[in-house]
């Protein structure tokens, strides 16, 4: 599986910005984290491939939508009024196999394939 991610850059705060991370191989979910200076690795979206079902950090909902295109293996992140303190890499990542159970879609070591990170600046 090889994950190809794109779509980051510099916004104001309170602009938009959309990720897409393209996927090849059977994928059972895919997700964004991201990792912020001297930060740890944070969850920030999930979607379940054959259920379709989405899932959201508390700090992102409302504002990011996760969404995915089937025929092109793609998952986007939509991220609206952006704040600073979402500043970060963001990285995608892709559990190939077996799905994934709700539970566990905020854990990194969920996932078997992560992309290059792309980053998103929002400034104040």
């Amino acid at each position: 599986v090889q994950l190809q991610a794109s779509g980051g850059g510099l916004v104001q705060a309170g602009g938009s910005l959309r990720l897409s991370c393209a996927a090849s191989g059977r994928i059972s979910a895919m997700g964004w984290f991201r990792q912020a200076p001297g930060k740890e690795r944070e969850f920030v979206a999930a979607i379940r491939w054959n259920v379709g079902s989405t899932h959201y950090a508390d700090s992102v909902k409302g504002r990011f939508t996760i969404s995915r295109d089937n025929a092109k293996n793609t998952v986007y992140l939509q991220m609206n009024s952006l704040k600073p303190e979402d500043t970060a890499i963001y990285l995608c990542a892709a559990k190939w196999g077996n799905g994934i159970i709700v539970s566990a879609v905020a854990t990194p070591l969920s996932y078997n394939n992560w992309g290059q990170g792309t980053l998103v600046t929002v400034s104040s």
